[in-house]
């Protein structure tokens, strides 16, 4: 059992993960955790943006773990795995010789190894990039989401059988190991939370010499509004209801949709 000091209460250090070190993550456990205790903690895993902030999403997280007793684990996916110019790699999911949702699993394994967590499901948040990977990990990895918050993700995966990944889902059990599975995402409270004004289509557009480029790739719309409602589109189709978010006086801004987030993980907490 890893030491409980000042370099992991509350608020932790950045650590490298055990298994891969060219991976980190910090945490956060509420100031009344008790290392001596039994009482254990639900787990919100916050997924950050391609400007790799995680520890700044952690900490404007905080207030929510203390409300409402949650631990947080914010990963640190870098830049530059596969070369200098490796801006994009966990956002599919899987990218050169990594798989980045099973670096994912890893850390939680490891931080349940340290603090007392129920972390068999888990909560998740993710922004922008960050957005990417999460609706892609509920699409991969719906056994082990309770809650998933998914906002304005640049471009989306549907859950369409005849488009392959990262399109659509039709080839997925080669590509990730498990076939899509709507029964089980049907078990997963989904919101979908994006600014109003955030309509712009720049940063969108996925040109052929993007590492992202595949056939249809662009065809969900051409912002990130459009693109969000494709996807909500896409989860209905299958029988997975989302609650849509659409907050006012906010673009593509990432601490200004936390407030209704927060009230999504909130409101599943209390039921």
């Amino acid at each position: 059992m890893a030491k409980l000091n000042f370099y992991r209460l509350d608020r932790s250090a950045m650590f490298s993960l055990q298994s891969d070190p060219r991976f980190s993550y910090c945490t956060y456990v509420p100031k009344n955790y008790d290392p001596t205790g039994d009482k254990t903690y639900p787990l919100v895993v916050l997924i950050h943006g391609s400007m790799r902030n995680a520890y700044e999403l952690r900490d404007q997280f905080v207030d929510f773990a203390e409300a409402r007793q949650c631990a947080l684990l914010a990963p640190l996916f870098p830049c530059g795995i596969e070369g200098l110019d490796d801006f994009n790699n966990y956002k599919h999911l899987r990218y050169g010789d990594v798989a980045y949702d099973t670096v994912l699993l890893d850390m939680i394994d490891e931080v349940s190894g340290i603090f007392r967590l129920n972390s068999e499901k888990f909560m998740m948040h993710g922004f922008s990039g960050g957005g990417q990977f999460a609706h892609r990990f509920l699409l991969r990895h719906p056994d082990r989401l309770s809650a998933i918050s998914i906002a304005a993700p640049g471009t989306v995966t549907l859950a369409d059988n005849n488009a392959p990944w990262w399109v659509g889902t039709a080839d997925m059990e080669q590509q990730l190991g498990a076939p899509l599975r709507p029964e089980m995402m049907q078990n997963v409270a989904v919101q979908l939370v994006i600014g109003a004004n955030d309509t712009s289509p720049e940063g969108t557009k996925v040109g052929e010499k993007s590492t992202f480029w595949m056939d249809g790739i662009n065809n969900s719309g051409h912002t990130r509004m459009e693109r969000i409602n494709s996807l909500a589109k896409s989860l209905a189709a299958i029988g997975v209801p989302s609650e849509m978010a659409i907050v006012p006086d906010a673009g593509h801004e990432g601490d200004k949709i936390q407030d209704v987030v927060k009230d999504f993980l909130t409101r599943f907490l209390a039921r």
